[in-house]
């Protein structure tokens, strides 16, 4: 884990880049204690030490099935799965999970050092108490993201390609259906594929989205209200309530959704599963 020290940091934007209805703005300062944060998002190996010793099964492996983008799946595997209604490329597919991240024909032997997908926000609890950890804030993902820095959309810089190449894993082409992989993946990268940030932190934007501890989409001044162990102590419940996931995922796109900058927010239910959901750890 990376130590994130103590100080007085911005979270928040006042840009117009975002949504309004996720409530990034505006900006504020805080007076943050320090902090433990994990290098990378928790990886395939990392869960499966956990599963294999508490013989732990993901709610997706409980109900039979999760979410999956249909880029990835077989015509057959269309056919008999359920498409989401409103959202024409996510399909519910029967015996997807974290094992099997594209459905019962995939499996994760060559991608250990992946990102753990497939996880509800009550799996990543599970294992984070398994850990002696727990779900950061969505105030402490920002701090740790911005690697030190005052950038507001990458950690490092403005403008998403520096020095002409690619330093996340989102989606490049004609969304959804053209991926051109031109920043070497359409699916997840390793774990520790592109550099780190100043603070040593591994991929926060792009690749998998990350739970965190409190419910998505309050007011930014709540952190200054509540220290961190408050959200924990409050929100560590098994329940489907609304909660904040950051960072973005390999499944981004400019052209809908804008949300794998360091200011961007949004939030999913606590119980839903994909292959682009993951989470990382803090202490």
């Amino acid at each position: 884990m990376i130590q994130i020290p103590q100080g007085t940091y911005h979270i928040g934007t006042d840009s117009s880049d975002g949504f309004l209805a996720d409530r990034e703005g505006p900006q504020l300062a805080i007076d943050h204690p320090a902090f433990l944060i994990d290098e990378t998002t928790v990886t395939n190996q990392e869960f499966k030490v956990f599963a294999d010793a508490t013989n732990y099964l993901t709610e997706a492996e409980q109900f039979g099935w999760s979410f999956v983008f249909h880029y990835f799946l077989s015509e057959e595997t269309k056919k008999c799965s359920q498409l989401v209604p409103n959202m024409g490329w996510w399909y519910a597919v029967s015996g997807a999970d974290w094992l099997h991240p594209e459905g019962p024909d995939s499996d994760i032997s060559a991608r250990l050092d992946h990102p753990v997908v497939h996880v509800s926000r009550n799996d990543a609890v599970a294992y984070c108490l398994w850990a002696n950890k727990r779900l950061p804030t969505e105030c402490e993902w920002e701090i740790a993201a911005k690697g030190g820095s005052q950038n507001e959309k990458y950690p490092w810089g403005e403008e998403l390609l520096a020095d002409g190449k690619h330093h996340c894993n989102i989606w490049q082409g004609a969304f959804p259906k053209d991926n051109t992989t031109a920043d070497g993946f359409n699916n997840t990268a390793p774990a520790k594929w592109y550099e780190p940030n100043a603070y040593g932190l591994y991929q926060p934007i792009g690749n998998v989205w990350e739970w965190c501890s409190n419910p998505a989409r309050i007011d930014l001044n709540e952190f200054q209200k509540k220290d961190s162990r408050s959200f924990w102590e409050n929100y560590q419940t098994i329940d489907d309530g609304t909660y904040a996931t950051r960072g973005g995922s390999f499944l981004c796109h400019q052209s809908y959704c804008k949300r794998y900058r360091i200011a961007a927010r949004n939030g999913n239910t606590g119980m839903s599963a994909a292959n682009n959901l993951g989470f990382r750890c803090v202490k």
